[in-house]
């Protein structure tokens, strides 16, 4: 043993006399005459995945590949790579602040569904009409009551005006005169929703991947806006030993 296993690892007595003591599932056993502590030096390596494997596999997840692909590729069953989604998108924050306050903002709501086609729930994004990025979204139902959380964020860049496709709760909302109902001007917005629908699996328009809880693509699409944004997948700190 070298200088470091050659001590009784318990807290306080760390002795330097030991005697082997037997094996244990194959591993030499150990014990401090001292104190009586018995121990093993050495321990089987920590399973699990490296950093490498688990970063390959979110950085597939966040270009367009289900669970299910990932795990017929990398090897990693799903529900891991699931978990690791999870466990990232705690993490991670909703939006990023701007850079720069935007002078004029889009608005456009998203549909998806959630466990089946008739669970519809809606992805309400804003963005800069002049920057790329998604500054602001929220998920839920397509009434006034889920959006008035994104406007609340929205409302105080105090923009010269906002760009809609004229959907009914934004009136409710908007000031007389700063709102445009224009597909033509909404480019950015549309833009940044396709992108969303490109790379993330559950979000394509056909497939067999779809959502089972909202919770999971909530986490999904905090980690995908975090990947556009940064070109990365982060990792430190993010997994559970």
């Amino acid at each position: 043993m070298n200088r470091r296993n050659n001590l009784c690892n318990a807290s306080e007595c760390k002795s330097t006399h030991i005697r082997k003591n037997g094996k244990k599932k194959g591993k030499q056993n150990h014990i401090c005459v001292e104190c009586g502590r018995q121990f093993i030096n050495e321990y089987a390596p920590q399973r699990g995945y490296s950093e490498s494997i688990k970063r390959d596999c979110l950085k597939m997840y966040v270009n367009g590949m289900g669970l299910r692909g990932i795990e017929r590729v990398k090897g990693v069953h799903h529900t891991t790579v699931m978990n690791w989604v999870k466990q990232v998108g705690k993490l991670l924050p909703d939006v990023y602040d701007p850079e720069v306050i935007p002078e004029v903002g889009e608005l456009d709501e998203l549909q998806t569904y959630v466990k089946k086609k008739t669970d519809k729930i809606w992805l309400w994004t804003a963005v800069d009409h002049f920057k790329p990025g998604i500054l602001g979204w929220v998920l839920g139902d397509h009434s006034a009551k889920t959006f008035e959380p994104l406007w609340d964020k929205v409302s105080a860049w105090k923009c010269y005006f906002y760009v809609t496709d004229g959907w009914s709760v934004y009136p409710m909302f908007i000031p007389d005169g700063d709102q445009i109902i224009s597909k033509t001007y909404m480019t950015r917005v549309e833009g940044e929703n396709t992108r969303l629908r490109h790379y993330l699996a559950r979000l394509h328009r056909k497939t067999l991947c779809y959502s089972k809880c909202e919770e999971m693509l909530k986490h999904s699409i905090k980690l995908l806006i975090h990947y556009l944004k940064f070109d990365d997948i982060p990792m430190t700190g993010a997994f559970i030993p």
